[in-house]
């Protein structure tokens, strides 16, 4: 081969390493769930849409609509807790089969009301609450699974792949959710999204369905049965306060997400600041846009070996751009800075979900997945608690930008104080899956 061919090959592989690395598509098992996954996401989206649209056309009223997120959020807090647990009793496909069947009749009963023109607030609600228990189970038991189907070493590969296609059925979802009812209106509108979620639902029980049996590891000498009672949750929190490097991922997470989360702020910063409401949806779409760019992008992630340096990274970088945002008083720079923020907040999620999942042992993985889902769920609510209260007591800005500066400066101090997350490497990864896991 010639030395020019040789150096073209060099920067064709340069500009690869840069491109998301799908090699985890390789695993059929994986294949299949990361299919089935962003296809039910992205119909999902429309539920999403459809059901504040229909909650505030039967009250008029954007309080009932408010109480939909507590309607959400309570089941969430609870079955994500359970579910976890429960992921570490018994078969994680039977389990997930299971809760995905939950949330799908909620979806199918939200689908039915709207067809027979039930026009219930209360419904509405309580179908909203049975859906977020089946997502509550479902998300704690899919985190645990992949590292039982993917070579550890492609953990982080595996969970990009997965955070790229959810964020990118997060900005797509709700536009096709939109022409749907610009053209049909918002009765018909409201059916056919919850028609679509309900078809498109079907796919991911396919995907699961197809997956192996993953039965709990056996426990060890000494060591208590695992139950998916309090005492099992208990044994979960116990074994989470003693590993600084976990604590110190969910808190610096925590800090992201409380102290610079601007999204209750999108609203009156459109209006007050670019004269519209026409500027909220860009200011809505920026970060996931940011993430999505961020994962088709994310070819290095997987070879980065100072994982929790890099974790601290982002959080920091996501920090600073979100309080850099707050002070632009041009939309597009604006959008431009969320969009790095965005971007800085898949790294962080990728490496804070691969540390938890490489450095749990298997036995509790579920468990502490579901204090995941519990702190992932969590802290951007009381994000938008906090910006909103803040903005009441000074201004916008200060609340927006003053927030992303203080959650990059914490960061920066919870390191320093506890430096344990800074020194983590991930164990010696496993070269590649074998046969017999890609062939699954």
């Amino acid at each position: 081969m010639s030395q020019d061919a040789v150096e073209a090959t060099e920067k064709v592989t340069e500009r690869r390493s840069w491109v998301i690395d799908i090699r985890p598509l390789r695993v059929t098992a994986y294949r299949r769930m990361w299919i089935g996954n962003g296809v039910s996401f992205f119909g999902f989206q429309f539920t999403s849409v459809a059901v504040p649209v229909e909650m505030y056309a039967i009250t008029n009223s954007s309080a009932w609509v408010g109480l939909l997120g507590v309607a959400g959020l309570v089941p969430l807090l609870i079955f994500g807790l359970w579910g976890g647990a429960a992921a570490d009793v018994v078969d994680r496909r039977k389990l997930l089969l299971a809760s995905s069947m939950l949330a799908w009749i909620a979806t199918v009963g939200l689908l039915v009301q709207a067809l027979f023109a039930v026009n219930s607030a209360w419904l509405l609600l309580a179908l909203t609450a049975v859906q977020s228990a089946g997502f509550a189970i479902s998300s704690p038991t899919r985190q645990a699974i992949i590292p039982r189907i993917v070579p550890s070493g492609l953990v982080p590969a595996a969970n990009t792949l997965a955070y790229t296609t959810t964020t990118a059925g997060g900005v797509l979802g709700p536009l096709a959710a939109g022409l749907i009812f610009a053209v049909s209106g918002t009765g018909a509108g409201v059916t056919t999204a919850y028609l679509v979620d309900a078809v498109l639902f079907t796919i991911s029980f396919w995907a699961t369905w197809r997956l192996p049996p993953i039965p709990p590891v056996e426990h060890g000498p000494g060591e208590d049965k695992p139950t998916a009672g309090l005492r099992g949750i208990a044994v979960g929190l116990r074994f989470l306060v003693t590993q600084p490097v976990l604590l110190l991922s969910f808190a610096v997470d925590i800090v992201a997400m409380v102290f610079a989360m601007p999204r209750a702020l999108f609203p009156e910063v459109a209006v007050d600041r670019f004269g519209g409401d026409w500027a909220v949806g860009w200011l809505f779409s920026a970060i996931a846009i940011g993430s999505v760019v961020g994962g088709l992008t994310s070819g290095w992630i997987g070879r980065i070996k100072r994982q929790g340096l890099a974790l601290v990274i982002a959080v920091v970088a996501w920090g600073i751009a979100i309080g850099l945002s707050g002070l632009a008083h041009s939309l597009w720079l604006m959008v431009l800075l969320l969009a790095v923020g965005g971007a800085a907040d898949l790294v962080s999620a990728v490496y804070r979900q691969s540390i938890l999942q490489v450095f749990a042992p298997d036995r509790l993985r579920g468990r502490l997945q579901g204090v995941f889902t519990v702190v992932v769920a969590g802290g951007p609510r009381l994000g938008d608690l906090r910006a909103g209260a803040t903005a009441d007591l000074t201004s916008p800005a200060v609340s927006w930008a003053g927030g992303g500066f203080v959650a990059a400066g914490l960061a920066v101090a919870l390191a320093a104080a506890f430096p344990a997350l800074l020194r983590y490497r991930p164990p010696a990864v496993q070269a590649a899956a074998t046969d017999d896991d890609a062939n699954r």
